[in-house]
């Protein structure tokens, strides 16, 4: 059926799409020159309709970690259906969950001993504050500027971008955000005796910002010290994403709370996890008319349990853990000599396979930069994604909104010789980016309005008037060309 389907209404994706769901982020596709026509993928790559090739630097925003389509996630996946297992039976319990429960807990410092499963990586931080708050008996959370957790009222309550939260309040109240890295921030906040928990990421996902020295275990010692659950948000950073298991394995650290999900069911169906300690369970979960204090339909599903449970056993035999930190340092290796070769290049920073590059304006100076940035900040790094991605068929991102950094967040089963393919491009485009003929060219469109320029409070993040009218409401086949 579904075969036949596909089939039959090829080349409709877009047309499609855009009738039924969003067409605005058609438009947007159709823009930048990003509306391929996939027809399959395969571990780091992707494959168009004509057979042309694409190296994944994006990873579906972090899911395939593993790969995509990894073989052995999906035959776990065929055999679970196979077995017609009486999953979800809601009033009593399956093997399945606890199998990967304990597989998770026997991966985490002994401090956590109990799982929550969710569907999804907001899911799991909306358990960590509801449950925090009910373990504690506390109403505030604090967590930390620019920090992203999820889209729904809570977890966009705790994230600190604005880009965000703007257009939704009034979000949730006792929320408080502090400056990242900010000890002595943190500590006022947290002195005040009333702070549920501290949620946090252990490197910024949206930025690839790492933490200043020492500021994660200081955090975990106020944590402690006032009574405060020390969170942590793994969903982006965890599953060997940054060269460990999980982020906080750098630092030792031993967190009440850890959310995840993205890459633990490989990519295949969605599903997450709220990890909590023994303090944190029996705090909440304290009798049996509260023993089903907080839960979710479809969570903990045994087509999810099992892909978690073959996610884990892959990284293991595969030793894609290991793999994400020796390609990490790969990758800083031939990207940090940019910073000497291109004067646009201010900072290169990752951790295992989390890398970003940050652009700035050159130090001498330059009228055309100005006058781009003023538009929009973070435009010229959309003139390194778009010829990376039309020209040399590399997928990468903007690094969130208003940022003008390129990201890569790629399955860790990529080569070195993918890296080495990706680098030569990157110095291709940024080469050709700089050109003072090609920065003035899109600097003047801009300034005649004919892409995006930076939002203020109010607007959707773009502009509406006829003097400067957004990418997506004018010359759109101008930008293009410029861009590409």
């Amino acid at each position: 059926m579904i075969r036949e389907l596909l089939e039959s209404r090829a080349g409709e994706d877009y047309e499609l799409y855009a009738r039924t769901i969003n067409p605005q982020f058609v438009r947007v596709l159709r823009t930048i020159g990003f509306d391929r026509v996939w027809a399959r993928a395969e571990g780091q790559y992707l494959y168009d309709r004509d057979g042309n090739r694409y190296l994944d630097l994006l990873g579906g925003f972090g899911m395939f970690n593993t790969g995509r389509n990894n073989p052995r996630v999906r035959a776990a996946l065929v055999e679970t259906l196979e077995l017609e297992t009486p999953g979800s039976v809601q009033l009593g319990v399956s093997l399945l969950p606890g199998l990967l429960g304990e597989e998770l807990l026997r991966r985490t410092p002994p401090r956590l001993a109990r799982v929550l499963f969710t569907s999804s990586g907001t899911e799991a931080v909306e358990a960590a504050l509801k449950l925090g708050r009910a373990a504690t008996g506390r109403p505030r959370v604090v967590s930390a500027e620019r920090g992203f957790h999820g889209l729904t009222l809570g977890s966009l309550s705790a994230s600190g971008d604005a880009h965000f939260t703007e257009r939704f309040g009034p979000l949730l109240p006792e929320f408080a955000h502090v400056p990242w890295g900010d000890v002595d921030a943190l500590e006022q906040e947290l002195r005040r005796e009333d702070v549920a928990l501290f949620l946090v990421e252990p490197v910024q996902g949206h930025g690839v910002y790492l933490p200043p020295e020492g500021f994660l275990v200081r955090a975990q010692e106020l944590c402690r010290r006032y009574g405060t659950l020390f969170a942590v948000d793994e969903v982006q950073t965890g599953f060997g994403r940054t060269g460990r298991l999980f982020a906080f394995d750098h630092w030792g650290l031993e967190p009440d709370l850890v959310t995840v999900a993205k890459s633990l069911s490989g990519g295949y169906v969605p599903v997450g996890a709220l990890l909590m300690s023994e303090r944190v369970y029996d705090a909440v979960f304290d009798s049996l008319e509260h023993s089903v204090s907080h839960g979710s339909t479809f969570a903990p599903n045994d087509l999810a349990m099992a892909a978690g449970l073959a996610t884990l056993h892959e990284l293991d035999d595969a030793q894609l853990v290991e793999r994400s930190a020796r390609l990490g340092d790969h990758l800083l290796e031939r990207t940090r000599p940019f910073l000497e070769q291109f004067d646009v290049v201010r900072d290169v920073r990752g951790l295992g396979l989390l890398w970003a590059m940050e652009f700035a304006e050159p130090q001498n100076g330059s009228l055309a930069w100005r006058v781009m940035e003023r538009v929009r900040t973070g435009l010229f790094a959309q003139l390194v994604v778009v010829p990376l991605f039309t020209k040399h068929r590399i997928l990468t991102q903007v690094a969130g909104y208003d940022l003008p950094v390129l990201k890569a967040i790629p399955p860790l089963v990529l080569t070195e010789a993918d890296i080495d393919d990706f680098v030569d491009a990157l110095a291709d485009v940024i080469g050709k980016a700089t050109r003072p003929s090609r920065v003035a060219g899109l600097a003047l469109r801009a300034a005649k309005g004919a892409t995006w320029r930076r939002p203020h409070k109010g607007d959707a993040g773009f502009a509406r008037g006829s003097d400067q009218r957004s990418v997506l409401e004018s010359r759109d086949a101008e930008v293009r060309s410029e861009l590409a």
